[in-house]
């Protein structure tokens, strides 16, 4: 597995913007959109929206890892 960012493409209120983010992050960025019922491009723009001073794909990883987060407060069959 590469850590080496990958670049795609996402539209944000009709505005074309490239992320680059780590593959891991990618595939669970779009789970979690899929299981959300969102396509990728409205929950980045509501991630973006909310984001403040920091950059898109830092907001991005964070929204990842805190959902993955609280996901694993939620499931006790998850193993410390």
């Amino acid at each position: 597995m590469s850590g080496r960012p990958v670049k795609h493409s996402l539209t944000l209120r009709g505005h074309r913007t490239s992320v680059s983010l780590e593959h891991i992050f990618w595939q669970e960025f779009r789970r979690i959109a899929r299981e959300r019922g969102l396509a990728l491009n409205l929950l980045a723009a509501q991630i973006d929206a909310t984001r403040g001073d920091i950059g898109l794909a830092s907001a991005i990883r964070v929204f990842v890892l805190e959902t993955a987060l609280q996901r694993d407060q939620h499931d006790p069959t998850q193993t410390p």
